[in-house]
């Protein structure tokens, strides 16, 4: 990785028909670092991570990540190699237990061993409040604990990569910050994160950086607390007249 940067976009873009969701966005995201993206509701945060985890494909630009092109390399490589996400709606295999989910993205998106898997699994478990469901279907599950599911599954894989999408969004304040606790925890064992979030105080607590998207481009990047005083970020993002 030159300079410690672990994914690099440049001049990404994705457009559906006439409709340009993404237009030329580009930055940087370094190695240990946490990413806080922002946003009005269709700014093209979500389709950004997809273009990332390959679950759509780039209409102009590059991905690189750890040295490499991702353009082109289906889901499951980019799994491999070390990127591992949640989805906004969770995911989960419905008619397995919750730890049989956690089993099936470690044996597939990282390659660990039996006895490996299920250790790490176990304290993943521990760590997301999870063990007292281990044995229970997911599909029983309430939304919030699939969430919590939803995060162990990402990190089942060992990602180096770990993206976050609104994972706060539901909880409540009590549980937000056992989230925000979790997620640093996450950050000091190595993972680097970019995590989409309108819960903002959730995410101001852990960020690094900031990226603000408004209609597919990016209007703003950097410190958190200098971006969020920006006008044009207060004007599109929290409809506050400059």
């Amino acid at each position: 990785m030159e300079n410690g940067v672990l994914l690099e976009a440049r001049d990404l873009s994705k457009s559906f028909g006439a409709l340009k969701v993404l237009h030329e966005v580009s930055f940087t995201v370094s190695s240990g670092e946490v990413l806080g993206i922002v946003g009005p509701n269709g700014a093209g945060k979500t389709t950004l991570f997809n273009l990332i985890s390959g679950d759509m494909r780039v209409d102009g630009g590059e991905l690189i990540f750890d040295g490499q092109k991702l353009v082109g390399q289906p889901p499951y490589r980019r799994c491999k190699i070390g990127i591992g996400r949640t989805y906004q709606i969770p995911r989960p295999y419905v008619g397995m237990t919750t730890f049989e989910n956690l089993l099936v993205a470690a044996f597939f998106g990282s390659g660990a061993k039996d006895a490996e898997s299920y250790r790490r699994c176990a304290d993943i478990l521990r760590a997301c409040e999870l063990s007292d469901k281990a044995n229970r279907s997911a599909g029983s599950l309430t939304l919030l604990d699939r969430k919590r599911l939803e995060l162990a599954r990402a990190l089942a894989s060992s990602p180096k990569l770990l993206l976050l999408d609104e994972i706060a969004g539901g909880l409540t304040d009590e549980e937000g910050r056992a989230l925000v606790s979790l997620i640093r925890r996450i950050r000091d064992s190595g993972v680097t994160i970019v995590w989409i979030e309108h819960v903002l105080h959730a995410l101001l607590a852990v960020a690094d950086r900031m990226l603000v998207l408004n209609f597919g481009e990016k209007i703003a990047e950097g410190v958190p607390a200098e971006v969020i005083q920006s006008p044009e970020v207060r004007r599109v993002y929290m409809g506050v007249e400059a």
